[in-house]
């Protein structure tokens, strides 16, 4: 059984060795990420070549997602490292504080002060510590400790219900997105976007830097629920970052959220990769829990395009097992989700032919026993359109296009094909098409599939036709 949902994990130290990122890879990883918080241009450049090495080899195509830091709201270092506060501490967060101490603690970002009022909920460390704001004088935020911990270097701060002002790309984001250009990074991913300017902006920047990446929204800020549906319109994807999220807008809010947004995005043409403590149990555990088996089982139900893999594989000590683990859940969770033809778009226009012959191509696929689907495209956009409708139908792309193969590798239930046909005769084509899928074992003699092309062939954008075939048999059914 083809595995529908994909797959993307973060490389690190833990998948440096060549074998254990080939053992990956052959595991079932999609499309790698390379964090930005974390290593030099260098590191991640040489990791981008490595994988895409492998993926030659094993004649695959894998994708590579730049995921950019965003701007570091943090709490500086301590004279000791960490330090201990209890519940009615009053313990001041001050941007002019070079080194922490028992009373204090520097930021890194600065602005901070300007930011939060009396009243503001301040969580620090993924919500492990919280404070209530007390008051406000000049650099310093003097604060009551309403739950305490264990706060140490350089551990994040949020603002309960959102607020922060920080802007979603930074000077060292800036310059990244030129890294990401140049080793030609298949998707881009921006930190705490608030709203669509964030997304129009790192566009403008990727594209000034010769890219051609495909960008991700990182929805992790209350703002971003606020203004999901205009997000969605000025990226390409988006990620259900449930971390920060869940810091800001409260634990119990993210699974409907995520729910939502799988929904909305999809509805509206765009990918969705379900991110954040997957299996965060398999950094030092072989198997994962059962609870984590549900959320990533429920993730792929929900319809997600991706499930992410973060610490699990940059630094876990079973990356190889991880993938395995994260495969297997995937699998026995598709055969729940059956196919279902909803009133999807139906009630709306289409702005291209193709999308139009994408959806035509899905409807018929429905209703007829179609053993495949086989996408002549250029860009890639037939078959994103054909993977919203959700079908147990498995869809090749099959496509001369390097970028477009690797694009796709993200793509729920879309298989990417390297096809180079020998002629521009749309019939000589569709014969050829045909031959490679049985070729490769996708389809046998006697089945029934769906092609769709474009005439001229070769013209980006320009699918506008659709053909069933038996393999096996010369006479077209319908065209």
């Amino acid at each position: 059984m083809l595995r529908r949902t994909k797959i993307v994990a973060t490389l690190g130290p833990a998948s440096d060795d060549q074998e254990v990122l080939y053992n990956m890879i052959q595991a079932g990883v999609d499309v790698v990420r390379l964090n930005f918080s974390h290593g030099t241009a260098e590191d991640h450049i040489r990791r981008a070549e490595q994988v895409r090495s492998i993926a030659r080899a094993r004649g695959r195509a894998v994708g590579v997602l730049v995921d950019l830091q965003g701007p570091k709201i943090r709490v500086g270092k301590f004279e000791s490292g960490k330090i201990q506060l209890a519940k009615g501490d009053r313990f001041i967060l001050d941007a002019e504080c070079k080194l922490g101490n028992q009373e204090r603690v520097g930021l890194d970002y600065k602005d901070l002060p300007r930011d939060v009022r009396r009243g503001s909920t301040l969580l620090l460390d993924d919500g492990r510590i919280q404070m209530w704001v007390e008051k406000v004088e000049g650099a310093e935020i003097i604060c009551k400790v309403t739950q305490g911990g264990v706060l140490s270097n350089n551990k994040g701060i949020n603002q309960q219900g959102g607020g922060l002002s920080a802007a979603a790309l930074t000077e060292k984001d800036m310059e990244d997105i030129k890294t990401a250009a140049a080793l030609k990074a298949d998707y881009i991913a921006v930190s705490f976007p608030r709203d669509a300017s964030d997304m129009l902006l790192a566009r403008r920047l990727m594209q000034a830097a010769g890219g051609k990446s495909l960008l991700v929204a990182k929805i992790e800020r209350a703002e971003a629920i606020t203004n999901l549906e205009e997000i969605l319109d000025a990226t390409d994807a988006i990620m259900v970052a449930r971390g920060d999220l869940g810091v800001e807008v409260g634990d119990a809010a993210v699974p409907a959220l995520q729910k939502r947004m799988i929904r909305e995005a999809r509805n509206k043409n765009k990918l969705v990769i379900t991110a954040t403590q997957m299996m965060e149990s398999m950094i030092t555990n072989p198997i994962p829990t059962r609870a984590e088996v549900s959320d990533v089982a429920n993730a792929v139900i929900d319809g997600t395009d991706a499930v992410m893999l973060s610490a699990e594989t940059a630094a876990g000590q079973y990356p190889v097992e991880t993938v395995e683990a994260m495969n297997r859940v995937c699998v026995e969770a598709e055969k729940e989700r059956e196919s279902s033809f909803t009133d999807y778009r139906l009630s709306q226009e289409f702005n291209h032919i193709d999308e139009s012959i994408a959806m035509a191509t899905m409807f018929t696929a429905y209703h007829l026993n179609v053993k495949a689907i086989a996408a002549m495209t250029q860009t890639g956009s037939t078959a994103l359109w054909m993977s919203r409708l959700g079908a147990d139908v498995p869809i090749y792309a099959l496509t001369p296009e390097v970028e477009t193969r690797r694009k796709v590798t993200l793509f729920r239930g879309v298989y990417p094909i390297n096809f180079k046909p020998s002629t521009n005769d749309s019939e000589q084509v569709l014969k050829e098409g045909v031959d490679e899928l049985r070729r490769r074992g996708a389809v046998r003699d006697g089945d029934l599939i769906i092609l769709t092309i474009g005439e001229p062939v070769g013209k980006s954008g320009g699918t506008n036709t659709m053909k069933i075939v038996r393999v096996g048999s010369d006479q077209p059914l319908i065209k």
